[in-house]
């Protein structure tokens, strides 16, 4: 008979879970709240603490609130959606702290929290598998491989949600008994960009099924991919994302900001920071989501890994120019940040560094400007727990952490974007 306990929780933790105590070891409870009451079944003991399974829940929270998505007892995609708005914005305030407090980090105040509203959610990555019953298209159950039909998704921009059951119907026509499939949908400033990787090449039928699909979704671009070959199925329209009047074209799935909402929040806190510089180093610069925002007051250095992105932001910038944009500088420079970080002499010049690594965070560009002389470093970070470590090495080499703003770009999940201004 499997193991049940009755804990009380007394916080949350950094991926939303309830924790409580028992038998001298934490118990981490999904879906439960601080304040609580609960029963729960054991499902792994570790040295680490207990995990459990939420069976009833005996006293609830006054924060508790019914989850606005019929599919979230089984989707992984969102964990929080039990937290009304107090204790949810609390939450988010939070994990940033308590991930810097970890790092040594015990009196940085934290901004309010931007966070994204609901239904905003402009990219999406879905798995959709073909079965007896039927094509089931969604999101890995939490814990699981296992995929969850989604009808609709409570985060998701409309035009996205729109294309979920044209989408189940295409992809019948197409896979075959078991057959896997993964989407990539860009809602982009031009349209829906659709990359697929699918399990196999497609015939004459199926690619004349994926054009009329285009065609009659107004899809912007539709792309098939197998085993690493990209295969431009149907190209309507080039998708483009407009940074401060510059059209970048998108490369199929490429990276950007979740929401437009969360976009503008980020690009507003990195350009008033960077307020009264001269020359700004866009480290990890992507597409340019910052590099064009700040060109338009400062001489910028635009440094990213990806040759397509930074392909795609030069031919942004050569194209503003000859629409008569007028921005101040920008210089591109293609390099690998983690194996060839700026050294801290190439920064010396700069009066303010922007820092946008993925989610590993930048150790090795971090250690570097950590020994330059740059007055200004903006971090920009997807992770708080490598924003944090990266903030420690800044800190050793004599920077003050002066802001932290947590944006929440994923709503009612534990991932969070975090701003952090540092000064010498």
């Amino acid at each position: 008979m499997p193991e049940q306990l009755s804990v009380t929780i007394h916080s949350l933790g950094a991926r939303g879970d309830g924790l409580a105590d028992a038998d001298g070891m934490p118990v981490y409870v999904p879906l439960a709240l601080p304040g609580e009451t609960v029963t729960v079944e054991v499902t792994e003991r570790r040295k680490n603490g207990i995990y459990a399974r939420l069976v009833s829940v005996d006293q609830a929270s006054e924060h508790r609130q019914s989850p606005p998505c019929t599919h979230y007892d089984a989707c992984g995609g969102c964990q929080l959606q039990h937290l009304d708005d107090d204790l949810y914005g609390d939450w988010v305030r939070d994990r940033a702290g308590f991930a810097l407090s970890q790092h040594g980090f015990d009196d940085v105040v934290v901004s309010p929290p931007f966070i994204t509203p609901p239904a905003s959610r402009r990219r999406l990555a879905m798995k959709a598998v073909y079965t007896a019953a039927g094509v089931i298209l969604g999101f890995s159950e939490s814990g699981s491989h296992r995929v969850v039909n989604i009808e609709a998704c409570t985060v998701a921009r409309p035009e996205l949600q729109a294309l979920l059951a044209p989408l189940r119907l295409l992809l019948a026509s197409i896979l075959g008994s078991s057959q896997m499939a993964t989407l990539h949908l860009v809602l982009t400033d031009s349209g829906v960009d659709l990359l697929i990787e699918g399990p196999k090449e497609l015939g004459l039928a199926e690619r004349e099924l994926c054009v009329a699909f285009a065609d009659g979704q107004d899809i912007a671009a539709f792309h098939w991919q197998v085993e690493g070959f990209l295969d431009p199925l149907v190209i309507r329209r080039e998708p483009i994302m407009n940074f401060a009047g510059a059209k970048v074209p998108v490369p199929p799935a490429a990276f950007m900001q979740a929401t437009r909402e969360s976009q503008a929040a980020l690009t507003e806190a990195v350009v008033g920071a960077c307020h009264g510089s001269k020359r700004v180093a866009d480290l990890f610069c992507g597409l340019g989501t910052f590099t064009f925002p700040l060109a338009k007051a400062h001489q910028v250095l635009a440094v990213e890994g990806a040759r397509d992105a930074l392909l795609a932001l030069e031919a942004g910038r050569n194209g503003a120019q000859r629409q008569g944009v007028v921005f101040k500088q920008i210089v591109t420079r293609h390099r690998d940040l983690f194996r060839r970080p700026l050294a801290a002499e190439e920064l010396k010049g700069f009066d303010a560094v922007v820092v946008d690594p993925p989610r590993a965070g930048a150790q090795a560009q971090m250690a570097e400007l950590a020994r330059s002389v740059v007055p200004k470093i903006v971090s920009v970070s997807c992770n708080p727990n490598t924003f944090a470590r990266d903030a420690r090495l800044l800190a050793d080499g004599g920077y003050q952490l002066v802001s932290l703003l947590p944006v929440d770009q994923f709503l009612w999940s534990s991932h969070l974007e975090l701003v952090g201004v540092f000064e010498r």
